[in-house]
Protein backbone atom coordinates (compact mmCIF):
# COMPACT_ATOMS: atom_id res chain seq x y z
CA UNK A 1 0.00 0.00 0.00
CA UNK A 2 1.67 3.69 -1.32
CA UNK A 3 1.27 6.37 1.80
CA UNK A 4 1.23 9.77 1.35
CA UNK A 5 2.75 12.44 3.46
CA UNK A 6 0.42 14.91 4.24
CA UNK A 7 0.34 18.06 3.02
CA UNK A 8 0.82 19.89 6.34
CA UNK A 9 3.94 17.94 6.46
CA UNK A 10 5.75 18.76 3.41
CA UNK A 11 5.24 22.42 4.49
CA UNK A 12 8.26 23.93 5.53
CA UNK A 13 8.54 25.92 9.01
CA UNK A 14 9.78 29.47 8.11
CA UNK A 15 11.05 31.40 11.05
CA UNK A 16 11.82 35.22 11.24
CA UNK A 17 15.95 36.61 11.58
CA UNK A 18 14.83 37.24 15.56
CA UNK A 19 14.32 33.30 16.47
CA UNK A 20 17.41 30.79 16.78
CA UNK A 21 17.21 27.41 15.81
CA UNK A 22 19.43 24.82 17.11
CA UNK A 23 18.92 20.85 16.10
CA UNK A 24 20.84 18.78 18.66
CA UNK A 25 21.91 15.28 16.88
CA UNK A 26 18.33 15.00 15.82
CA UNK A 27 17.57 14.05 19.10
CA UNK A 28 16.31 17.53 20.14
CA UNK A 29 15.57 20.62 19.20
CA UNK A 30 15.99 24.32 20.58
CA UNK A 31 14.06 27.59 19.87
CA UNK A 32 15.31 30.96 21.27
CA UNK A 33 13.69 34.06 20.95
CA UNK A 34 12.61 37.47 22.41
CA UNK A 35 9.91 36.09 24.55
CA UNK A 36 11.71 32.82 25.68
CA UNK A 37 13.01 29.81 25.43
CA UNK A 38 11.66 26.48 24.51
CA UNK A 39 12.71 22.56 23.88
CA UNK A 40 11.50 19.85 22.23
CA UNK A 41 12.95 15.85 21.95
CA UNK A 42 12.51 13.97 19.05
CA UNK A 43 11.68 10.41 18.21
CA UNK A 44 13.50 8.10 15.50
CA UNK A 45 10.55 8.18 13.34
CA UNK A 46 10.91 11.79 12.46
CA UNK A 47 14.04 14.33 10.99
CA UNK A 48 14.38 17.83 11.11
CA UNK A 49 16.68 19.65 8.99
CA UNK A 50 17.32 23.60 8.19
CA UNK A 51 17.63 25.19 4.89
CA UNK A 52 18.62 29.29 5.44
CA UNK A 53 15.56 30.21 7.27
CA UNK A 54 12.83 27.35 7.02
CA UNK A 55 13.01 24.38 8.95
CA UNK A 56 12.03 21.00 7.01
CA UNK A 57 10.18 17.79 9.27
CA UNK A 58 10.74 14.27 7.06
CA UNK A 59 9.14 11.27 8.50
CA UNK A 60 12.15 8.47 8.15
CA UNK A 61 10.32 5.65 7.68
CA UNK A 62 6.92 4.58 5.49
CA UNK A 63 4.96 3.26 8.23
CA UNK A 64 1.44 4.95 8.99
CA UNK A 65 2.95 5.88 12.74
CA UNK A 66 6.05 7.80 11.26
CA UNK A 67 3.99 10.01 8.79
CA UNK A 68 1.66 11.08 11.47
CA UNK A 69 4.12 11.72 13.93
CA UNK A 70 6.03 13.92 11.47
CA UNK A 71 2.75 16.21 11.02
CA UNK A 72 2.58 16.22 14.54
CA UNK A 73 6.01 17.84 15.01
CA UNK A 74 5.85 19.25 12.44
CA UNK A 75 2.70 21.32 14.25
CA UNK A 76 4.87 21.68 17.33
CA UNK A 77 7.92 23.13 16.24
CA UNK A 78 5.64 25.77 14.30
CA UNK A 79 3.80 26.65 17.78
CA UNK A 80 7.52 26.69 19.37
CA UNK A 81 8.45 29.33 16.64
CA UNK A 82 5.25 31.09 16.97
CA UNK A 83 5.59 31.49 20.74
CA UNK A 84 9.25 32.39 20.78
CA UNK A 85 8.64 35.26 18.53
CA UNK A 86 4.87 36.66 18.97
CA UNK A 87 3.31 34.72 21.64
CA UNK A 88 0.27 33.61 22.35
CA UNK A 89 -2.65 35.33 24.22
CA UNK A 90 -6.46 34.14 25.73
CA UNK A 91 -9.07 35.91 27.34
CA UNK A 92 -11.33 34.00 30.24
CA UNK A 93 -14.78 36.03 30.64
CA UNK A 94 -16.57 35.36 34.27
CA UNK A 95 -20.49 35.50 33.69
CA UNK A 96 -22.52 35.72 37.22
CA UNK A 97 -23.48 37.58 39.78
CA UNK A 98 -20.34 38.21 42.11
CA UNK A 99 -18.07 36.24 40.12
CA UNK A 100 -14.79 38.73 40.24
CA UNK A 101 -11.06 37.41 40.05
CA UNK A 102 -7.89 39.42 40.99
CA UNK A 103 -4.05 38.94 41.42
CA UNK A 104 -3.25 38.59 44.63
CA UNK A 105 1.25 38.13 44.36
CA UNK A 106 1.48 34.42 42.56
CA UNK A 107 -1.95 33.53 42.84
CA UNK A 108 -5.16 34.51 40.91
CA UNK A 109 -8.19 34.86 43.12
CA UNK A 110 -11.35 33.65 42.12
CA UNK A 111 -14.37 34.30 43.68
CA UNK A 112 -17.17 32.06 42.19
CA UNK A 113 -20.30 32.21 44.23
CA UNK A 114 -18.70 29.07 46.42
CA UNK A 115 -18.40 29.09 50.21
CA UNK A 116 -14.87 30.11 49.64
CA UNK A 117 -12.32 31.76 47.39
CA UNK A 118 -10.36 29.73 44.88
CA UNK A 119 -6.58 30.60 44.63
CA UNK A 120 -4.61 29.34 41.58
CA UNK A 121 -1.13 29.30 41.23
CA UNK A 122 0.40 31.32 38.17
CA UNK A 123 2.44 28.55 36.44
CA UNK A 124 5.97 30.46 35.55
CA UNK A 125 5.51 30.20 31.62
CA UNK A 126 2.18 32.17 32.01
CA UNK A 127 1.50 35.62 32.66
CA UNK A 128 -2.20 36.72 34.42
CA UNK A 129 -3.61 39.97 34.37
CA UNK A 130 -7.14 41.14 35.03
CA UNK A 131 -8.09 44.35 33.11
CA UNK A 132 -11.29 44.12 34.68
CA UNK A 133 -12.94 41.95 37.48
CA UNK A 134 -14.74 39.62 35.39
CA UNK A 135 -12.18 39.29 32.81
CA UNK A 136 -8.89 37.06 33.10
CA UNK A 137 -6.07 37.83 30.19
CA UNK A 138 -3.61 35.20 29.95
CA UNK A 139 0.18 35.46 27.97
CA UNK A 140 2.64 33.02 27.45
CA UNK A 141 5.02 31.67 24.58
CA UNK A 142 4.13 28.52 25.75
CA UNK A 143 1.21 27.43 24.04
CA UNK A 144 0.61 24.08 25.32
CA UNK A 145 1.18 25.87 29.15
CA UNK A 146 -1.04 28.62 28.35
CA UNK A 147 -3.92 26.15 26.91
CA UNK A 148 -3.41 23.71 30.32
CA UNK A 149 -3.75 27.06 32.45
CA UNK A 150 -6.87 28.36 30.65
CA UNK A 151 -8.59 25.16 31.14
CA UNK A 152 -7.39 24.48 34.62
CA UNK A 153 -9.05 27.79 35.56
CA UNK A 154 -12.29 27.65 33.46
CA UNK A 155 -12.80 24.08 35.16
CA UNK A 156 -13.37 25.35 38.46
CA UNK A 157 -16.94 26.74 37.29
CA UNK A 158 -17.65 25.86 33.56
CA UNK A 159 -20.76 27.42 32.26
CA UNK A 160 -24.10 26.22 32.46
CA UNK A 161 -26.56 25.82 29.83
CA UNK A 162 -29.68 27.60 31.52
CA UNK A 163 -28.29 30.96 32.89
CA UNK A 164 -24.74 30.65 31.15
CA UNK A 165 -23.36 31.80 34.32
CA UNK A 166 -19.36 30.64 34.87
CA UNK A 167 -16.31 31.23 33.36
CA UNK A 168 -16.22 31.01 29.58
CA UNK A 169 -13.60 31.71 26.83
CA UNK A 170 -14.09 35.28 25.25
CA UNK A 171 -15.06 34.11 21.51
CA UNK A 172 -17.11 30.90 23.19
CA UNK A 173 -20.87 30.37 22.37
CA UNK A 174 -22.96 28.91 25.11
CA UNK A 175 -25.51 26.53 23.83
CA UNK A 176 -28.51 27.42 25.93
CA UNK A 177 -31.17 25.09 27.68
CA UNK A 178 -34.91 26.05 27.50
CA UNK A 179 -35.59 25.92 31.06
CA UNK A 180 -38.93 24.16 32.93
CA UNK A 181 -42.31 24.63 31.79
CA UNK A 182 -45.19 24.16 34.27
Amino acid sequence: MNMIMSSTTKKPVQFPDSVDVLIQDNESIEVKGQKGELRLNLITEVAVSIDERSLNVQSTSNSKFSKAAAGTFRSLINNMIIGVSEGYEKKLKLVGVGYRASIKGNQLNLQLGYSHDIDYEIPKEVKIECPKQNIIKLTSYNKDALGAAAAKIRSYRKPEPFKGKGIKYENEYIYRKEGKKK
